[in-house]
């Protein structure tokens, strides 16, 4: 387990999943992150790689052979070597090994990297191929915060406010495997009002968002964070049944189409890396 701190906040990262588990205001004393109460979800912030969402039948095909993954990958469920470059910056480690090749026959490097500054967290993802092989991956993220974050508060006084006008449109779940057909999600001046019956058919998946920030807010306290992702084009926006919190999820990759075909380089959302390249992605939260 590593600890950062500033003199604005503290963040407590475990090894296994180089997961990030609590994330604290000094002054406040508000965690951002959820409980990780089992009961609804016994995760906080998972990485999910090197798949995002579910495959049909949890399997794929690559070069004439089937190999089979669980929904959002093996990473998160692996024990990573971290480096504690300061107080405030840490990078977590995970490559291949024997277990990793009998289901996803790639070499890989993945690096998770947390900084803190000042108010700010930030989480990149770098990702290096070391083979001689292309190397194809989705990444993710799957940070869960706390809704409310105010214990006299309910989760209907929060919104999510996006910094872009647009209309969202929301890609369903069926089975985990996104539909062929889309349906528009209307924003009241940019909030979307959390209620949780949004998340009663599974996570709305959003393609082609505008927006590159998103805020969780309520009218009632003044606590809340800018959620901020740049290159990702899926988000995810999820809760387990009547839970309290919410998932603000910046993908790159995305579950399965209940038409695809399995082979993993037709995926959508896949990414190809050619060897001796590296892929970076960061999102960040700036607490308030």
């Amino acid at each position: 387990m590593i600890t950062l701190q500033n003199e604005k906040l503290t963040a407590v990262i475990v090894n296994k999943g180089a997961e990030l588990q609590q994330l604290i205001h000094n002054d406040t004393g508000i965690n951002y992150m959820w409980s990780g109460d089992a009961a609804y979800w016994g995760k906080f912030s998972p990485v999910l790689f090197p798949i995002v969402g579910g495959l049909k039948n949890d399997k794929y095909i690559y070069k004439d052979k089937v190999y089979e993954l669980p929904r959002h990958g093996f990473a998160r469920d692996r024990q990573f070597t971290p480096q504690q470059i300061s107080t405030t910056e840490v990078v977590f480690t995970l490559e291949q090994d024997s277990q990793t090749l009998a289901v996803y026959p790639f070499a890989f490097t993945l690096k998770l990297r947390y900084q803190l500054n000042h108010n700010w967290l930030a989480c990149t993802y770098e990702v290096y191929n070391p083979g001689n092989d292309m190397l194809l991956f989705s990444v993710g993220a799957h940070p869960a915060f706390a809704v409310p974050l105010k214990k006299d508060l309910q989760y209907s006084d929060y919104y999510l406010e996006f910094n872009k006008a647009e209309t969202l449109q929301r890609w369903k779940l069926l089975q985990g495997l996104i539909a062929t057909t889309s349906e528009p999600v209307t924003l009241d001046n940019g909030r979307l009002g959390l209620q949780p019956a949004l998340f009663y058919e599974d996570a709305m998946v959003l393609k082609n968002l505008q927006s590159n920030c998103i805020t969780l807010a309520s009218d009632k306290h003044a606590s809340g964070f800018n959620f901020y992702f740049n290159g990702f084009d899926y988000f995810g926006i999820w809760a387990a049944k009547d839970a309290p919190f919410v998932c603000l999820e910046p993908w790159c990759g995305i579950a399965d189409s209940v038409n695809h075909n399995q082979q993993l380089a037709d995926k959508e959302g896949i990414n190809a890396l050619e060897p001796g390249d590296s892929f970076v992605r960061t999102w960040s939260v700036e607490c308030f």
